[in-house]
């Protein structure tokens, strides 16, 4: 089986390079007068391109590849294991969103000086900017280019090197010119694009003569037991790790790239760009009902049509027999469906393909270059550094963490190890994100044993361990010891001097109930700078947070079951929606606006 790519659909290709090689260009002035302007695009970004652009971040050209590989082994319900992440979302945007916005760092592991005291603190910032700027960041990248690579070679028979070469160099150019501005504006035009091709596809596969049109598909018997919003709970082995565990420990128990409890990483850097706090709230909600209610139907859709042309891994493996059969696992279901594409259509798809590879390997990039250069360089190496030679070097590391990602990319078939164990170290770790805002007592050494007892454990059942506990029983087991372990050490371990704590306080006024012994240490005149802060009440914002999720899932199964044909549930389900926003609307407006 092979694509026919014409000379339209390469026009196409090519155009959308060069409009986003424009962009860059165009703001590559702005960009580079100064750090601010780089990593945090001046701090005056509309709050609604801020959220358009963590939603292009989150849409990797993995993604669709992932949500086939979960429709085709667990049904629609299957996403719940990455569903589950709006809670945390969520408890950012109304909790999390204006602390970090207050803080007034430019790099959230800025935090980390700014919370904790001593070598403790040092160590972690310094350790974070390497581990997460360059290794982490490396890891996620090649992998997203790795999904490009398994893409490039169904649509356009591209061979590995040519498509690291190509995306690498576009995306490095733009991003290293134009800063986190370019970065987000880029995002919009490529979001934009990537929506409007995976709906087109959409349409387009549902009325292919394999499917016959959207009823058919949703009752041919091959699809037909896979459409569930929540799974059957007659067999623990399924409904537990893809329903109860994700909703009931695993939102705010892992560290989760792009769903870190209590915010971080580009989150936390797009909410920091924020004109104010009001603005880094509105971003970030808005970045939750894209990214969970709006974007996931056109993939669950593909899925599930794969499911009727590609009933099993052997149907694929016919029609591309020129794949590696190591490569041919249910992800591989997506770009085999999208072969199917007419002229001008699959030049389009691709290039939103492109798009949404290219939009989150640009900001891995200029986030991993903040931090090398704030976080390492400029903090532990030169801190007299201008700001001139400060944007110099973070494009330089913008280059060069993008050469190491291409080249690991090459050989990230020997490395699926070593990237399992990464997804597996943040067990057990993200409570304490959400803990450390609210409570005085947690320290750098808290911190410090929650990553070293989590990585072990994960190294453990990962290399070593060979009984047969399957893997949700191993994260929880992982989440219990190192919860126990950082929470001992923050009990125990040396207390952050109270100078740090009592202004860590006095500029993000958290809520008091965890801070008691630090407010008695505080004298009149300390305790009457309000900064021209609103103080509201967690419960308040707690309530916001839920009201927000049963929003946002109310919306999700609303389009679902209009796709379904099921209207009474679709009516009930837009009800909700209405209802649950008219009075967030009114919760908002009390709390942050007023």
């Amino acid at each position: 089986m092979s694509v026919n790519i014409s000379l339209l659909d390469w026009l196409i290709i090519a155009l959308f390079f060069i409009i986003t090689l424009a962009i860059g260009l165009f703001v590559s002035k702005k960009a580079g007068s100064s750090t601010k302007e780089f990593f945090l695009s001046g701090q005056n970004m509309p709050w609604w391109l801020l959220g358009v652009s963590m939603v292009a971040t989150t849409f990797s050209a993995d993604t669709p590849n992932l949500v086939t590989d979960i429709v085709r082994t667990n049904g629609v319900a299957g996403n719940w294991v990455w569903w589950a992440f709006l809670l945390t979302g969520m408890l950012t945007v109304f909790v999390y969103a204006k602390l970090w916005r207050r803080s007034g760092i430019m790099t959230d592991l800025e935090f980390y000086e700014l919370r904790y005291s001593g070598k403790g603190a040092r160590f972690l910032r310094a350790f974070r900017a390497i581990y997460l700027g360059v290794f982490f960041n490396v890891m996620i990248m090649a992998t997203v280019l790795l999904a490009g690579i398994k893409i490039a070679s169904v649509l356009l028979g591209l061979g590995a090197v040519q498509t690291v070469c190509l995306v690498s160099l576009a995306t490095v150019f733009y991003s290293s010119l134009g800063g986190l501005r370019g970065v987000i504006l880029t995002d919009f035009f490529q979001f934009v694009l990537s929506m409007i091709g995976m709906i087109l596809a959409a349409i387009y596969i549902v009325q292919m003569p394999e499917i016959g049109g959207l009823s058919n598909l949703i009752t041919h018997d091959n699809v037909k037991d896979s459409l569930r919003f929540i799974p059957e709970f007659s067999d623990p082995a399924v409904y537990v790790p893809i329903f109860i565990i994700p909703l009931a420990v695993q939102w705010w128990s892992l560290w989760y790239p792009g769903a870190e409890p209590g915010g971080g990483g580009y989150v936390a850097q797009r909410m920091l760009s924020s004109r104010d706090e009001a603005g880094a709230i509105k971003a970030t909600l808005f970045f939750n009902i894209a990214h969970y209610a709006l974007r996931p139907w056109p993939w669950i859709i593909i899925a599930l049509a794969s499911m009727i042309v590609f009933p099993d891994l052997e149907s694929i493996q016919n029609a591309f027999p020129h794949i590696d059969k190591d490569l041919v696992k249910n992800d591989l279901a997506f770009p085999a469906m999208l072969s199917y594409l007419p002229i001008g259509l699959v030049g389009l798809v691709i290039a939103a393909l492109i798009a949404a590879l290219m939009s989150t390997i640009s900001t891995h990039l200029n986030w991993g270059s903040s931090y090398v250069v704030k976080d390492f360089v400029v903090r532990f190496i030169s801190p007299e550094m201008s700001e001139k030679k400060q944007v110099r070097i973070g494009k330089i590391s913008t280059i060069l963490l993008m050469v190491l990602a291409a080249l690991f990319a090459l050989v990230l078939s020997n490395a699926l190890q070593a990237f399992n164990i990464l997804l597996q170290i943040g067990a057990g770790t993200g409570l304490i994100f959400i803990l450390r805002w609210f409570w005085w007592r947690i320290n750098a050494l808290s911190e410090i044993v929650a990553m070293v007892v989590s990585f072990v454990i994960a190294v453990y059942f990962e290399i070593y361990y060979s009984g047969n506990l399957l893997a949700h029983e191993r994260m929880l087991i992982g989440i219990g010891i190192t919860s126990i372990a950082w929470l001992l050490a923050a009990c125990f371990g040396p207390k952050t001097e109270m100078a740090t704590l009592k202004s860590f306080y006095k500029l993000i006024r958290p809520y008091s109930k965890g801070w008691q012994l630090v407010i008695k240490e505080m004298d009149a005149s300390e305790l009457k700078t309000e900064l021209g802060l609103k103080k509201n009440s967690l419960a308040t914002e707690i309530l916001m947070m839920f009201v927000a999720c049963i929003m946002v899932y109310s919306i999700l199964f609303g389009i679902g079951a209009l796709i379904y044909s099921e209207m009474i549930t679709c009516l009930i389900a837009f009800l909700i929606a209405i209802a649950t926003v008219l009075i967030l609307k009114k919760l908002f407006t009390k709390n942050f606006l007023s």
